[in-house]
């Protein structure tokens, strides 16, 4: 069955040319001015990757700070004692525990964004890794949220850090901001994002590693963007 589109969204898509690929400014203003929600939405850009995922060597997985935030706060919880529990605290995590905290999760508190540990507590938390593993929360050495320097995770984490991994099917999708934000803003979150993504291609790739990029409002329809101009 054919998928049916409201009357705002076909408007919008009225003004993006489906065959066209914009320049990374023209996109950036683009996805601001046909943005047709009562709220501030969120931009995401997917890339789509000539990638076999079914081989560990070409799965990405990763963080970048953007350079202008995401535009959310983000609620940071912190595995960690002792000292490292104080600087986590003194850094602006709004959770920090050990056995506490594990206790709380497997009850059922999932209320919050990002979720930090010393290499210490991995052990505890991996007592609710089933439960931590499908939200995207379990802490990772590749993310940066697995480490002793839980003073800088929580500042990274509290000032637009985003994390990016392939799909099955090769596919990546990071927020990059706000439709609120300058266009120039958001041109910067996607190239920051996109220039990481492109340096992380894996060496067995052959042939066109990056196949296609877009963005696009929560509920506006995709840009499809110029690689060449990221």
């Amino acid at each position: 069955m054919a998928k049916k589109y409201g009357k705002k969204y076909l408007a919008a898509a009225e003004k993006v040319e489906a065959e066209k690929l914009y320049n990374l400014d023209e996109a950036a203003a683009l996805v601001k001015e046909i943005d047709f929600a009562k709220f501030d939405s969120t931009v995401e850009i997917s890339f789509n990757l000539n990638v076999d995922t079914r081989q560990a060597d070409q799965q990405l997985r990763g963080a970048v700070v953007l350079p202008n935030g995401t535009g959310k706060d983000q609620t940071v919880v912190v595995f960690a004692q002792g000292d490292k529990a104080k600087e986590a605290e003194a850094a602006g995590a709004d959770v920090v525990g050990g056995a506490d905290l594990v206790k709380r999760i497997a009850d059922g508190w999932l209320d919050f964004d990002v979720a930090i540990a010393t290499p210490d507590m991995m052990a505890q938390v991996g007592r609710v890794g089933r439960v931590l593993g499908p939200k995207g929360l379990m802490p990772n050495p590749k993310t940066g949220t697995v480490t002793f320097d839980v003073a800088k995770a929580v500042e990274e984490s509290k000032s637009g850090k985003v994390t990016y991994r392939t799909d099955r099917d090769g596919n990546v999708a990071v927020p990059v901001g706000k439709v609120s934000f300058d266009a120039d803003k958001l041109a910067g979150n996607i190239k920051s994002i996109s220039n990481v993504v492109i340096k992380a291609r894996p060496s067995a790739v052959k042939g066109t590693y990056v196949q296609h990029v877009s963005i696009a409002s929560t509920f506006g329809p995709a840009i499809n963007l110029d690689i060449t101009s990221l």
